[in-house]
């Protein structure tokens, strides 16, 4: 979806460099993982192929371990979900980079192609698994309740399919902000001088792209153009309310990012952790500017481990997985199918921070644009 920022550049140059170095190294990937017919399990569109989930099951045991990245433990709840999956099929999740940004885990598949240590599955921002796909990195496999994730939530050739979402919102700590901003105008507001942050760098995060997003309804405009989104951040950089500081647990608790463009379901995990730390974190879905967005699952289609790859899907979409997810306070792709079914954690449910309507996402085409836009014009709005 954190101690320390996932999906921004907040790691910074050593972990780009650890990135390199490990992309030059590693045991080769293993290529004998196979399903029921013989076939290579890399090859297998479902469980079916595997003659089975038992089957899927025992193939992924037999691979052993599971690469993933850029999952951090407290961003939606991953934690549980890989303790979760590690208790339940005795495969080693190997976590690199928790701190990654949705452009490096398509950076770690292209460059580290072949290798061992290339990773086998990504959570990436919406409009980055679009890109993926466009690069053919990804492997189609439809999970077993694959029908029941809403059409508009999956690629129709099923190399990805959106696993969790939620809506841009403000956090902000009631103890060093006087009175708390609800709206994007708002934050236009003398008051907040030096004190607004966004989680990264929307041309590589897919949390600040959202925040752009939104701030562009926010100001007259749509998801065929964003660019009122940059013209706000632009004036909020010129007014010295925006702050460059990539906002953090650990800046918040600081006190350097007091108020925080972030998903409403790390900002309310957030306000959970910082409790006890004395921090009265307020989380509000601004009412002038509602960006809803779902991150995307996908197979790295050179997985080193194919089988594992598969089966860690499957938990995900499996009612378990779904239900962690929404502890975590995002909501999953399958909460509408899951409270069909009478299997939705009601109580998970009940937490999540209030929204009126009906979200809308934007279409691939206009996600395409909008990255183009933001690629060209971020570094200038928020320069000087």
């Amino acid at each position: 979806m954190t101690v320390s920022l996932p999906r921004t550049a907040a790691a910074g140059v050593l972990a780009t460099l650890a990135a390199l170095a490990l992309s030059a190294c590693g045991a080769a990937p293993d290529t004998t993982s196979t399903t029921a017919d013989g076939k290579s399990a890399a090859t297998a569109t479902s469980a079916a192929d595997f003659g089975g989930l038992d089957k899927l099951v025992a193939a992924a045991k037999k691979e052993g371990t599971l690469n993933a990245i850029a999952l951090p433990r407290d961003w939606a709840n991953y934690g549980a979900l890989i303790d979760g999956f590690q208790k339940k099929y005795g495969i080693k999740i190997s976590d690199e980079n928790p701190d990654g940004t949705s452009q490096d885990e398509i950076n770690a598949v292209t460059s580290r192609k072949g290798q061992g240590r290339a990773p086998d599955v990504l959570d990436l921002g919406s409009s980055f698994a679009l890109s993926a796909a466009q690069q053919g990195l990804l492997a189609p496999y439809k999970v077993q309740s694959y029908d029941d994730i809403p059409a508009g939530q999956k690629d129709t050739q099923a190399r990805w399919y959106n696993d969790y979402g939620g809506y841009i919102s403000i956090g902000c700590d009631a103890k060093r902000v006087k009175a708390c901003p609800t709206t994007f105008a708002d934050l236009l507001k003398p008051q907040y001088k030096g004190q607004v942050a966004l989680n990264g760098n929307p041309t590589k995060s897919g949390s600040a792209f959202g925040g752009v997003y939104a701030a562009a309804l926010a100001n007259g405009g749509s998801f065929d153009d964003i660019q009122p989104g940059l013209d706000f951040f632009a004036k909020l950089k010129k007014n010295g309310n925006y702050t460059p500081v990539e906002s953090t647990p650990a800046t918040v608790e600081k006190g350097e990012t007091p108020i925080s463009i972030d998903w409403d379901y790390l900002n309310a995990g957030y306000a959970d952790e910082f409790k006890s730390k004395g921090v009265d974190w307020k989380v509000t879905v601004p009412s002038d500017g509602q960006f809803s967005q779902y991150y995307s699952q996908a197979i790295n289609k050179d997985a080193p481990h194919p089988a594992a790859a598969r089966l860690w899907q499957e938990y995900l979409y499996s009612a378990e997985g779904q239900n962690l997810w929404l502890k975590g306070y995002a909501r999953p792709a399958l909460m509408t199918a899951l409270d069909k079914a009478g299997t939705l954690d009601k109580a998970a449910a009940a937490k999540l921070p209030e929204v009126t309507g009906t979200p809308k996402f934007p279409t691939e085409a206009q996600q395409d644009k909008a990255k183009t836009v933001i690629a060209g014009g971020w570094a200038k709005a928020v320069s000087g």
